[in-house]
């Protein structure tokens, strides 16, 4: 018999079919990630690119040239663009504003490399300080309330370069999501005076069912109504609101949880297709005691179709209890090329 089981935060109901349950081998992922012929991102390609907005690199290089271990470049193809005013507006019943805002581009490496996986521990470190540095500097923009930085990792998940990069879209509104997190975690917080994400690490830690990974400073787990199949979520155990405001033993701790977490997903399943979400609160916040910044990793194994648009319902084949045990057992292979030796 299938499950119906509640997320606390949002209130969406998911469905667990364990009656359609399919183990990781069972998963379609023959859709490869291919190397092309020439690729704009790799390290002596940097004119085949926009001018770059911030760049960690060797002390003798220079801008927009070779020398660099992680590379920030405008969106070629910007979803909200970074000059002009808000100038909101209505038309009757409908309201809108001009697309102001900032979509950027990560490259995460010099090298050609497909996946977070194949990154070393420090090259993490430096995404993630990139991440960091460039929420940072949004943020003084007066015009802008939301960044969101996100990865797509194969052309099942959106890639379309191969080349392993991560975006950040910075938007003048909180995102609908976004803010029914924020309104779901509110109303637990007014209700039980403490942080639904701080009890969700508690309760998993205590049951063990769903767990994936355990470190000193992160969890990461299947959560409790997972949407897809092998979901995977990372949450810091001290609790914080804003994801900028991560401290540097934080980010050395996280760059080996997401390296291993995303390791195992992959050697799981073959080497998906995947998006990793960096849920953080709006810019415009201070410090928030019901909301808890955290990263989702979903693997794309399954399609949303009629039923799932329709309801709002996911059909997730896979019961999270599973999936964490399937990835907690998991070993990791190193790639005999990885850069981190």
């Amino acid at each position: 018999m299938p499950d119906l089981r509640k997320d606390p935060i949002v209130g969406r109901w998911v469905i667990v079919a364990k009656s359609r349950a399919r183990r990781p081998h069972d998963f379609d992922t023959s859709q490869r990630r291919q190397r092309p012929q020439f690729c704009p991102f790799c390290e002596g390609n940097e004119s085949k690119t926009s001018g770059e907005i911030l760049a960690y690199r060797d002390p003798q290089s220079q801008p927009n040239g070779e020398g660099w271990r992680v590379r920030v470049i405008p969106n070629k193809f910007p979803a909200l663009e970074i000059e002009g005013e808000l100038n909101k507006r209505g038309d009757g019943i409908y309201d809108m504003m001009q697309g102001v805002g900032a979509h950027e581009v990560i490259i995460e490496s010099p090298e050609h490399v497909l996946s977070t996986s194949e990154l070393s521990e420090e090259q993490l470190r430096e995404v993630f300080w990139v991440y960091r540095d460039r929420l940072v500097d949004l943020k003084k923009d007066p015009r802008l309330v939301y960044g969101m930085i996100f990865k797509n990792v194969g052309a099942a998940a959106g890639a379309s370069l191969e080349h392993t990069h991560s975006q950040l879209i910075v938007t003048p509104i909180v995102p609908i999501n976004v803010r029914e997190e924020m309104t779901g975690s509110l109303e637990f917080f007014n209700y039980r005076g403490r942080c639904v994400y701080c009890d969700m690490i508690q309760q998993e830690l205590a049951s063990e069912k769903r767990i994936v990974l355990d470190t000193p400073a992160f969890l990461a787990f299947a959560p409790f109504a997972s949407r897809f199949p092998f979901e995977t979520w990372i949450l810091p155990k001290t609790h914080a609101s804003h994801f900028e405001n991560i401290q540097k033993n934080e980010v050395d701790e996280l760059s080996g949880v997401i390296r291993q977490v995303i390791g195992k997903i992959e050697a799981a399943l073959d080497q998906p297709a995947y998006n990793y979400i960096i849920h953080t609160a709006p810019f415009d916040t201070q410090e928030l005691g019901h909301y808890h910044w955290h990263i989702e990793i979903m693997p794309s194994l399954t399609k949303t179709a009629g039923f799932e648009w329709g309801t709002g319902f996911y059909i997730n084949p896979v019961p999270p209890e599973e999936a964490a045990a399937f990835l907690r057992e998991v070993e990791i292979r190193e790639p005999e090329d990885n850069p981190s030796g």
